[in-house]
């Protein structure tokens, strides 16, 4: 319910309390899934103003958003924790494309929370074989386009392929996200690493350095430059430190990968 005093529209105390619930949701679901911080934030501002709001001060944290919202004397203040950091291009757009509706006044709070449903409940868009099979593509022609020949291009495939299952599989059973890159990274070194052993192809080594290309954490440290660019410098440092052990994960998979095989350099 919205009371009226002069021209200023209040919101009610419970109307406050749902407002920020949504905002905040929609703000859990950009940051979970590879949003920047600045559009976490004008997000959950633009919702939350449409909904009629007077203002929303928003704080972007690594592990949680914490969010106050204004009408008139009234504010509520909330946090929700990020659980899960993963990459879907397609919901951040989703949700990006709600909130600008809410903001001309196509959505109310009960709409936008029935789309934010929706979306939640959307399957992955892909199914995981055919990730599986499309990540091994990938690193094959990385390994192509670094000079490798077909046989190297094959023993990319499976070794990517598989590494990829593997990673679906620990994922799925909440493992550590490092310890994932870390197994994930010394099952791709296992399998490309007989390429070296047993000499198959030209040049043997690139099927290491392709087969590991699927972990490399591109989106995190485009995001951290871009978060330290605009002045969120804390959720920029802890994102760069982030993409950086992630590297060091799978330079240590890949490290015990190759004494198992007895193999030497890339």
């Amino acid at each position: 319910m919205v009371i009226r005093t002069g021209s200023t529209a209040i919101l009610e105390y419970e109307t406050l309390r749902d407002v920020i619930d949504v905002a905040l949701w929609a703000g859990q679901m950009l940051l979970q899934n590879g949003a920047d911080s600045q559009r976490v934030e004008e997000t959950v501002h633009r919702i939350g103003t449409g909904l009629g709001c007077n203002w929303m001060d928003i704080f972007v944290s690594p592990n949680a958003i914490v969010v106050t919202t204004i009408s008139g004397d009234d504010f509520r203040t909330k946090i929700r924790r990020i659980v899960r950091i993963g990459v879907n291009m397609h919901l951040i757009d989703a949700v990006n494309s709600i909130s600008r509706r809410v903001e001309i006044g196509e959505l109310d709070r009960f709409q936008l929370r029935a789309e934010l449903e929706k979306l939640d409940a959307l399957p992955h868009n892909y199914h995981r074989w055919t990730v599986v099979a499309m990540v091994g593509l990938a690193c094959a022609a990385f390994a192509r386009l670094f000079g490798g020949d077909f046989p190297v291009m094959a023993i990319t495939f499976a070794a990517s392929s598989t590494a990829m299952y593997v990673r679906q599989e620990l994922n799925r059973r909440f493992f550590n996200s490092f310890l994932v890159v870390i197994v994930t990274a010394l099952i791709a070194g296992l399998i490309a690493s007989l390429a070296t052993r047993y000499n198959i192809g030209k040049e043997p080594q690139i099927a290491l350095a392709a087969s590991v290309l699927l972990l490399v954490p591109g989106v995190p440290l485009i995001n951290a430059a871009e978060d330290v660019i605009n002045g969120y410098v804390v959720m920029g440092l802890v994102r760069g430190v982030t993409g950086g052990i992630i590297a060091l994960c799978i330079a240590l998979g890949l490290l015990i990968a190759m004494r198992l095989m007895g193999v030497e350099g890339l």
